[in-house]
């Protein structure tokens, strides 16, 4: 994609992330002369219209939304079966990686970045739209601390489009709330609880819900009591513990029912750490979910109208989830029955699921026949697992089931590749950034002198772009210590014309420098070097570096005026400044003219030209003789 021009506008220049429906992609939009993301999704999303149509309307949507905290959305669009999304660029961090980097962070950080998650949402939800995405994947941070959400609206897409599709579904499964779990319906509680797994995962490093299939951790939101956060990190204020547990109530009802509350608390919480949040007399309920409750009639009576509203409330949602349940048997069981051989007993016994994870799916296939069980493959997915592997099973693996049944097994399709990116020439931290955004890992790195490439850039990279790599593969990078340097002696320039002296410095890789003047009357000094800096012969001069000279010029003198005075006088002032005179004249005449003319600059020995006339003889003072 790097090169391609979508919408006659958007110039696509490099990867800087992937998800589970689409990759981003930094592009310059040559309409506004700017930077944006482009996002564009995947190839097997792209063919389904369906999707794609409620991907454009949901984007849409969200673009309608404006917000400090929410990555805007520019523009939607289509170009050769390549459906994109253009959204505002943010220079930062995702919130994933700042927690991978930090461990864990400083609570009052953490409720920060919340305080400013929440604000989006709330933005958010009053226009009706629910993000029901929300991890820290899709937080971005910038350097200065900002925090803008993304992908609103987008996530509301893939969900309409994929809820039956168990393994795109549970792409975010660590984030999901209960009622996401249950294909249940959603609604703004759903992404309170989400924000509380994130809050969770700033303040103690790790999701609060783990296993090794997506399957696995969507039955633990539903089943496990949370461990609380302030277990794990005592220093956390109670206040922030109880808000924690109480956004991730299993129950909505038991949640904040709305974020401007939740907002209110952590506000409150950063202003006092001393602030109480409470929970709620929710835990008998919650735990329950799975399972009808029971109630007698006098017991019904005694609790109060609204209680007793919520107590019948609560054992609706497990009959309800029963009978979901008992039509996926009913359907599970038509299809076991029809593709089971005819001479098939209908007996059955208690059967433990054997070791089949890390197994091929041969071997594993033969370890469940032994134990009579059928092996069915629900997906194949990339994995760190060799491919063809087993990587987790439902049930799991020492489970009891029933003889004749199947295990729905999840197959490795091996390490993910990418393409590796090309770094090359890009200094050291875009490089690095370049490579972890692309899902990669820096490597070994050496360093070497480059006439080429600049200091602190990368001369090249192992493995070599374009080349295919699993994720987390390590790229090792060569980067430049810039051009070696070399020590020099300086040559004598002294008697040298400059251009000699150029050249002459110019064989030993140093450069002429500045170029000053001074008079001299040697003429065998001018237009020569007479000085320079360093002196000659100077030792361990770095290569390139510059050499300052004095050439010398020929000394010029002013011609003084001669008018007016006698011609010895004249003689006497010009011998004075090393210039001649040329007179036909007596002494005593007087200098009526001179070339050159006063103030003219000559060259000394310069023969001046005057002419003069007799003086005049001074009146006579005797008085007139009559006849």
């Amino acid at each position: 994609m790097i090169g391609t021009l979508l919408g006659n506008r958007y110039e696509i220049l490099e990867k800087i992330g992937e998800g589970g429906m689409a990759e981003v992609y930094k592009a310059k939009c040559h309409l506004l002369n700017r930077f944006v993301a482009v996002k564009i999704l995947k190839e097997e999303y792209s063919r389904d219209k369906e999707f794609v149509d409620k991907f454009k309307a949901e984007a849409a949507a969200a673009g309608s939304i404006s917000h400090n905290n929410i990555v805007n959305i520019y523009d939607v669009g289509s170009q050769d079966n390549v459906n994109y999304i253009v959204m505002e660029y943010v220079n930062g961090k995702t919130l994933k990686e700042l927690i991978i980097q930090n461990g864990r962070l400083d609570y009052n950080r953490a409720i920060d970045i919340s305080i400013q998650i929440a604000k989006a949402l709330e933005c958010a939800h009053k226009t009706g739209i629910v993000h029901r995405d929300i991890k820290p994947q899709n937080i971005l941070v910038t350097d200065d601390g900002n925090v803008k959400v993304t992908d609103f609206g987008i996530a509301k897409a893939a969900n309409s489009a994929t809820i039956t599709n168990t393994n795109k579904v549970m792409g975010s499964a660590h984030y999901f709330s209960p009622e996401q779990a249950k294909g249940a319906f959603v609604d703004a509680r759903t992404d309170i609880y989400s924000l509380g797994i994130v809050l969770y995962e700033m303040v103690t490093g790790r999701v609060p819900y783990d296993a090794e299939s997506p399957v696995s951790v969507a039955l633990k939101h539903l089943q496990e009591e949370v461990v609380p956060p302030k277990q794990i990190n005592n220093n956390l204020p109670e206040g922030l513990n109880n808000l924690i547990l109480k956004s991730m109530q299993k129950d909505a009802i038991s949640r904040y029912q709305n974020v401007k509350d939740m907002l209110l608390d952590l506000q409150r919480i950063k202003n006092n750490s001393e602030y109480k949040v409470e929970i709620g007399n929710f835990s008998d309920e919650h735990t329950k979910i799975m399972s009808p409750l029971s109630n007698t009639d006098e017991d019904l009576e005694e609790e109060t109208p609204k209680r007793s509203r919520k107590k019948i409330i609560l054992i609706l949602i497990p009959l309800a989830l029963l009978v979901i349940a008992a039509g996926f048997f009913s359907g599970w069981y038509l299809k076991s029955t029809k593709s089971a051989p005819k001479n098939q007993t209908a007996t059955t016994k208690d059967v433990i699921v054997p070791k089949i994870k890390g197994l091929n799916e041969k071997d594993a296939e033969a370890a469940l026949k032994n134990v009579g069980l059928q092996l069915q493959v629900v997906s194949r997915e990339k994995s760190d697992s060799p491919e063809g592997t087993v990587i987790s099973s439902s049930p799991e693996e020492g489970e009891t089931t029933k003889s004749n049944t199947e295990v729905r097994v999840y197959v490795s399709a091996g390490p993910q590749t990418s393409n590796i990116p090309d770094v090359t020439n890009l200094d050291i931290a875009s490089a690095s950034k370049m490579i972890e955004n692309s899902g990669f890992l820096v490597g070994d790195k050496s360093f070497e002198y480059s006439e080429t490439v600049p200091k602190d850039s990368i001369i090249s990279q192992t493995p070599d772009a374009a080349a295919q790599a699993s994720k987390n593969s390590k790229i090792d990078l060569v980067i430049s210590k810039g051009t070696k340097i070399k020590y020099v002696t300086v040559p004598d320039l002294r008697g040298r014309s400059v251009s000699e002296a150029e050249t002459l410095l110019g064989s030993v890789n140093l450069k002429l420098g500045n170029k000053t003047t001074i008079e001299t009357t040697d003429v065998k000094q001018i237009d020569k070097v007479i000085n320079q800096k360093p002196n000659a012969n100077t030792q361990n001069v770095k290569e390139g570096s510059t050499v300052d000279i004095t050439i010398g010029i020929e000394k010029k003198v002013k011609v003084p005026k001669l008018t007016d005075l006698t011609v010895e006088k004249a003689r006497n002032e010009l011998e004075k400044l090393g210039l001649k005179i040329n007179a036909t004249a007596k002494d005593t005449d007087i200098v009526i003219s001179q070339d050159p003319t006063a103030d003219t600059p000559v060259s000394v020995g310069t023969v001046i030209n005057v002419t003069a006339k007799p003086a005049t003889p001074p009146p006579s003072t005797g008085g007139e003789t009559k006849s």
